[in-house]
């Protein structure tokens, strides 16, 4: 069967299933059993497959249409221009967390934190971006710090990159002091949980998406910990939730931050919410 008939064929069953833009998933999949980039994939499709990537580009797409993730069938994703392992052990990195990281790279650091660090792509981006800084990442899965483990290496930031096990600022020494830290946190309230799409909520860790509360609890710990570890002048940064600016602005202005300021992602919806710690001058 050629290349063409197979996307048609894997469309009409993902379609069939409800998946969303099906036809761009089942492109996506035939790319990766093809071993060729998505981009070029269209000189291809003329082509006949072989039989037996036939066989495991069908089996992708049943997968799909399970709902499973895209990502977790091919074990990758891009983000700010890199491709990244990820697993189901870790949060599949989004487009609406690039926000996080243009606004990071607005302004010099040196030395940065990634709380709940997961697949590390928040924290390796930025080092990636900024020649010369060094940086920590904790999570309190070991099996997500597998994965950042593996990204590190495969970007070759060993040197500049520290892994820490534990729960947000835990893993930290007492005279660790940054001039940036950063967060993807938990955000989903629990009673939001039911409204995620399936992809989200049945195959995506559970730790990594709801504080089985009100959804902000991971910002209390954060804020009242983190400027204990910010060196005077540094930023405060942290994704959130569309709803959740005037809250999570509140918690950093009752944490003594000052110049709080909630950043829109390219839809329009607040995405990040930062503050800057006091008493750096000139």
């Amino acid at each position: 069967m050629r290349g063409s008939e197979l996307v048609a064929r894997g469309t009409a069953t993902l379609n069939a299933a409800g998946v969303p833009d099906a036809g761009r998933d089942a492109r996506r999949l035939l790319a990766h059993v093809l071993k060729v980039p998505p981009g070029r994939l269209t000189l291809f499709l003329p082509e006949p497959v072989e039989p037996d990537l036939e066989v495991v580009f069908n089996v992708m797409i049943e997968r799909r249409a399970e709902r499973v993730p895209v990502s977790h069938l091919t074990g990758r994703r891009q983000f700010y221009g890199r491709e990244w392992l990820v697993t189901p052990e870790v949060l599949d990195p989004r487009p609406e967390t690039e926000t996080l990281i243009e606004a990071a790279l607005a302004e010099p650091f040196a030395a940065v934190l990634d709380l709940g660090t997961g697949s590390g792509c928040i924290l390796l981006t930025l080092l990636a971006e900024r020649e010369g800084a060094v940086g920590v990442g904790t999570d309190l899965s070991e099996a997500a710090l597998n994965v950042a483990f593996w990204n590190r290496n495969a970007l070759k930031l060993e040197g500049r990159a520290d892994l820490r096990q534990g729960s947000w600022l835990g893993p930290l020494d007492a005279a660790d002091t940054f001039d940036l830290i950063v967060s993807n946190p938990p955000y989903i309230a629990r009673h939001e949980m039911a409204d995620l799409a399936p992809e989200v909520r049945d195959h995506e860790p559970r730790m990594a998406l709801t504080d089985e509360a009100d959804g902000l609890n991971a910002y209390r710990a954060i804020c009242s910990g983190a400027p204990r570890h910010l060196e005077p002048g540094g930023r405060l940064m942290v994704e959130i939730g569309p709803t959740q600016g005037a809250d999570v602005a509140a918690l950093m202005a009752g944490a003594g931050l000052r110049g709080i300021t909630v950043v829109p992602d390219l839809d329009g919806r607040d995405r990040v919410v930062l503050g800057t710690l006091g008493g750096k001058t000139g």
